[in-house]
């Protein structure tokens, strides 16, 4: 597994706060029968106190999980609720 921090400084200028969350893309491989992919999950940290969430292979889509972080990361979502708004998200 490959984790893809973002730099939301850089892919989000207009974010007035700082945030209080770390934002990561989860990469990992899929073997599908003689293929492998890319499957793709989001992982939310929290800078105050260390804990974060997970949610591995959430798509096979780069454009699909680009939708969701940015979602995550408008939204402000911590590691408490990343894995209810991803089940309402799908």
């Amino acid at each position: 597994m490959r984790e893809l921090k973002l730099d939301l400084y850089s892919l989000y200028p207009e974010l007035k706060s700082e945030g209080v969350y770390d934002y990561a893309i989860l990469v990992d491989e899929l073997n599908v029968g003689a293929f492998a992919c890319e499957s793709y999950g989001a992982q939310v940290t929290s800078r105050a106190t260390g804990d974060y969430s997970r949610v591995r292979n959430i798509t096979v889509s780069a454009s699909r999980i680009d939708q969701l972080m940015e979602l995550l990361v408008r939204n402000q979502v911590g590691p408490v609720h990343l894995k209810d708004v991803v089940e309402d998200w799908l």
